[in-house]
């Protein structure tokens, strides 16, 4: 069983990709997408949202990383993949998943699955100007507004070159609510004679293995369960128990040091130290009472005493 990490824009960056690889379990990472609209991107905007491109386009515990574009010109994602492939990729991904009405507005994401004939000239496009050795994959939703082009848009990407597709199984209008509705994902899974990767609503060790058996599929995504639990995918794969929170001490230090590390306003570290706290409440009991200590918390020093005074009780 092969287990990918999720593109989780505003979430899952570089930071968390980091820290989460290390506990194990994630045999590859997708980045948060990098918009393309209309001009030809400078490397640095690339190494900003994936810098693993600068170690092999690896994370520091040595998972892949496949770096993520949205767009809906063909030529000129040709051409911003063409340079990002210059900086060595393990993958290219393209979204056609975001349901952000933000990215819909601009004709990104979700919403070019109302048009499989121009997701096909995308993919194409990208895979003609990509060197052969770099893969090109392909991320979508069941559909917009209903699922009704769902195999369409899944073949559109595949014969164009896509050599792998992962399926978030709700459609844009379903948003994040649950459930997802995997038993939709074996008609993509026959339909394409390349992987397809199931994703969505999977939270627990159970819901993993039901979607791996309603969708067939060998390959799964994991986003919010496994920042909710950084010890998901390893207790999916080997049949471990849950991480102690004691483990999860260091990961905490390690967290707070890379964001120090970052160009970010200081108010705005202890918030990313919140979010990631936010999700782990749902898994531990212990992160409500760390979430209680730093929550009116802004400056990081002060942050940084308690992450360090909980890290030695654990």
């Amino acid at each position: 069983m092969k287990i990918l990490l999720a593109p989780m824009e505003g979430l899952l960056d570089f930071v968390l990709r980091d820290v989460l690889t290390r506990v194990g379990g994630i045999d590859m990472c997708v980045t948060e997408f990098i918009r393309v609209s209309g001009s030809l991107l400078p490397n640095k905007t690339f190494l900003r949202i994936a810098p693993e491109l600068l170690n092999g386009s690896k994370t520091v515990a040595g998972v892949p990383v496949s770096v993520q574009l949205l767009g809906s010109d063909p030529v000129c994602m040709g051409e911003n993949a063409a340079r990002l492939a210059e900086l060595g990729p393990y993958e290219i991904d393209l979204n056609f998943g975001c349901p952000a009405k933000s990215v819909n507005r601009h004709r990104g994401g979700a919403v070019l699955l109302q048009e499989p004939e121009l997701i096909h000239e995308i993919v194409g496009a990208v895979r003609r100007a990509v060197p052969l050795h770099i893969p090109v994959t392909a991320k979508m939703r069941l559909g917009y507004n209903d699922s009704s082009q769902t195999i369409e848009c899944a073949q559109a990407m595949a014969s164009a070159g896509a050599a792998r597709v992962v399926v978030h199984a709700r459609t844009k209008l379903d948003g994040y609510k649950p459930p997802a509705y995997w038993e939709l994902i074996p008609a993509v899974r026959e339909a394409l004679a390349v992987p397809v990767v199931a994703n969505g609503e999977i939270w627990t060790v159970e819901e993993f293995h039901r979607c791996a058996a309603v969708s067939g599929c060998d390959q799964i995504m994991l986003g919010r369960g496994i920042v909710s639990n950084p010890g998901l995918a390893l207790m999916a794969k080997n049949g471990q128990q849950q991480l102690p929170w004691a483990d999860l001490q260091p990961l905490f230090i390690c967290f707070w040091q890379l964001i120090q590390a970052q160009h970010i306003m200081p108010k705005h570290r202890a918030g990313r130290m919140k979010q990631w706290l936010t999700y782990l409440r749902r898994t531990y009991p212990e992160a409500e009472a760390l979430f209680a200590q730093v929550r009116t918390l802004t400056e990081p020093d002060d942050v940084a005493a308690v992450l360090l005074g909980s890290s030695l009780e654990g």
